[in-house]
């Protein structure tokens, strides 16, 4: 009875000790905060969408407010602030009006996907938070800010006496997802071996429900939710339940510089152009199927196109897929036709989208769509997935003229690239010139108008 005594002693001492530690580094991170605004972005060499995001809010924030400093948490070691100040302008064309601040993270690990072989969502979520731990207690500012999409980290930013705001390129978990499960639809994110067992099915099915729950609970925490499109802004409304403070802010896309690309361009051959990090969500793959089709489709008299992947890789896992793909195009028979580009430079993209007639885009509920906008706006007849924002909001018809093409399987995609193939010259630059005025829609500067109207309530509470 004694030692039963003595180890409920032992056990509340330690329970206790350990809660008086957590509230004096809670009081300490309070007391401590820096008037600067943190963004939340472990990987800062992504070279996609979210990074162009990132550096236009840092320039955003900077021209809102001089007087905030801002602070880059990444997990990549080798950044610093001369080296991001060079790759926001090299790598996306962004001019920051001083270099950020950098804070180094070393527990990135817990948020790789490579870590969690099963149930990764909610592994990489609860990791997240450890991370936003480490960030926090390094640097403490007044304002934290996630651009990457890790929500289960506001609720500790919030402990730590922050004011949270973020933009959210794609929930989590969507009611989409959830409906596959249901549905036993395969998929990157549901294992055939799962969509075949009604079991499996329904634990997942339960899984993803309490997870649904938690992912609202956490992104219900953030003073501030700016999402990217349509399609995010009505999932995140459902799961988050926050309308009054969720406000809807497109994305920047470089509309301006690829504008002046002339739309008149050499179809000997012609190119098409995909511009995509090598992630499997992305399904080139299924774009390679595709070309090799509407190689077979064409007649024999018709050029023979050529197919060029532009992409970045994060990891191996990336460089892996990457290779796959080459292997793919060799299987297929048709390497000679497809060109590779990784990691280009932001000059080096902007001069093989002005050689490009069309444009591909492959992904299943895309949340926007950087890379539709970009091929628009560059004067490339955009064929992009049927579905989230190419469909709700980016390939939309411009004074009744089409835009582009939407498409689902692999005989939609093949039919679309030969019909920009085959059609005649005019017809073409007239599509092309309604896509271009289209994409005005989404530019830089309407970006920084949005951003800073929908964060200036919470930095500048004030301000008229």
């Amino acid at each position: 009875m004694a030692n039963k005594f003595l180890l409920w002693v032992l056990i509340s001492a330690t329970l206790w000790a350990l809660i008086w530690r957590f509230v004096l580094i809670v009081f300490n991170g309070r007391s401590n905060r820096k008037r600067a605004v943190g963004f939340f972005h472990p990987y800062t060499n992504d070279g996609g969408g979210g990074e162009r995001v990132l550096w236009c809010a840092v320039k955003a924030i900077q021209e809102l407010s001089p007087e905030l400093d801002c602070i880059v948490y990444t997990g990549d070691h080798d950044a610093s602030s001369d080296s991001l100040l060079g790759r926001a302008l090299d790598r996306f064309g962004v001019k920051l009006l001083h270099p950020p601040k950098v804070v180094h993270l070393y527990k990135r690990k817990w948020i790789e996907e490579a870590t969690y072989p099963r149930f990764t969502m909610i592994g990489q979520s609860f990791g997240s938070v450890y991370l936003s731990w480490e960030a926090l207690c390094k640097f403490t500012p007044l304002y934290y800010f996630d651009t990457s999409g890790y929500a289960f980290t506001y609720p500790v930013a919030r402990m730590f006496g922050c004011r949270v705001v973020c933009y959210t390129h794609y929930p989590t978990i969507s009611l989409d997802m959830l409906s596959r499960v249901h549905a036993r639809n395969s998929m990157y994110n549901n294992e055939a071996l799962i969509a075949k067992s009604a079991l499996l099915s329904r634990c997942k099915v339960i899984y993803y429900t309490v997870f649904s729950w938690m992912y609202g609970f956490v992104g219900s925490c953030a003073h501030l939710a700016m999402v990217n499109s349509s399609w995010t802004e009505s999932h995140i409304g459902k799961l988050w339940k926050i309308p009054d403070r969720t406000k809807r802010v497109y994305p920047p896309c470089d509309t301006s510089g690829l504008q002046v690309l002339p739309l008149e361009r050499s179809t000997d051959p012609p190119k098409i152009i995909s511009v995509a990090q090598f992630r499997p969500e992305k399904a080139q793959n299924r774009q390679l199927e595709a070309f090799s089709v509407a190689i077979k489709k064409l007649h024999a008299e018709s050029p023979r196109p050529k197919l060029q992947f532009v992409g970045s890789c994060r990891n191996a896992e990336d460089e892996k897929r990457l290779q796959n793909l080459k292997d793919q195009a060799v299987e297929l028979k048709v390497e000679e036709d497809v060109e590779f580009y990784k990691n280009v430079t932001y000059r080096d993209l902007v001069r093989l989208l002005g050689g490009a007639i069309a444009g591909i885009h492959s992904m299943i509920d895309e949340h926007f769509g950087i890379c539709v906008v970009e091929y628009m706006a560059a004067g490339a007849i955009p064929i992009a997935n049927n579905s989230a924002g190419p469909k709700m909001d980016i390939v939309l018809a411009e004074d009744e003229q089409q835009t582009g093409f939407l498409a689902q399987n692999v005989e939609e995609y093949a039919d679309a690239i030969v019909k920009v193939i085959t059609m005649p010259e005019t017809e073409r630059l007239e599509m092309a010139a309604a896509a271009r005025r289209q994409a005005d829609r989404f530019s830089e500067q309407r970006f920084y108008e949005d951003f800073k109207a929908s964060v200036r309530p919470v930095l500048c509470p004030t301000s008229k």
